[in-house]
């Protein structure tokens, strides 16, 4: 009987810990599909091709005076089809007991185009939590609002299609050169070959050299 209530007191003590908003992802870390589509924002068109990479991010719960520190523990990378969409199953993995889930961010390239920093649409100045929703498989092709944050738009709404990344072309060598895309030094050829087979094909024919 006392093993049973042992057993019981944990198991209230876990669940309590596990849905508290303090310790959200806390040991276990889970991030669901996500899904979009990538176009021209000028024409509409699809664009075949681009690389998507998603970096999963944790971050410290206990810290010093200089505060918390967030840390990428894993990539995952797609290439867009012939409509323009991508595709990148969820994530599950555990992390240690002085970390929890924090945001994914994502990097979207093909040249000719902005990257994923200077898109048309979703717009500038939404939150990392708010980027991310956006490509949530559950949402995709729905219409909706999201919250500006920052910048001169700061504190309005802006209407989406959850999911659809615009992106604008560019033309000439020295934008091509400006849209190259920065990535985390955790990316490498090896666990990120797609994306850098685009990107080192386009820095070839721009003369620069390849990473």
């Amino acid at each position: 009987m006392k093993k049973v209530h042992i057993l019981l007191s944990s198991i209230t003590l876990l669940t309590m810990v596990f849905t508290s908003p303090c310790f959200a992802g806390w040991l276990i870390y889970h991030k669901p599909e996500f899904r979009g589509k990538i176009i021209d924002a000028e024409t509409k068109e699809p664009i075949e091709g681009a690389a998507v990479v998603v970096t999963y991010r944790k971050h410290s719960i206990l810290s010093g005076p200089a505060g918390g520190y967030s840390a990428i523990i894993h990539t995952k990378e797609a290439i867009t089809d012939s409509e323009g969409v991508f595709h990148i199953p969820s994530y599950t993995t555990f992390v240690g007991p002085n970390s929890k889930e924090h945001h994914a961010e994502f990097i979207i390239f093909w040249p000719g185009y902005g990257n994923f920093e200077n898109r048309v649409s979703p717009p500038m100045g939404v939150s990392l939590p708010t980027r991310e929703s956006f490509f949530l498989a559950d949402n995709f092709g729905k219409q909706g609002e999201i919250n500006i944050t920052v910048g001169p738009h700061r504190d309005s709404k802006a209407k989406v299609t959850f999911g659809v990344v615009e992106l604008p072309k560019v033309h000439t060598r020295e934008e091509r050169r400006k849209e190259l895309p920065g990535y985390p030094n955790v990316m490498t050829p090896e666990n990120s070959p797609l994306f850098f087979e685009i990107l080192n094909e386009e820095r070839r024919r721009l003369d620069l050299e390849p990473f």
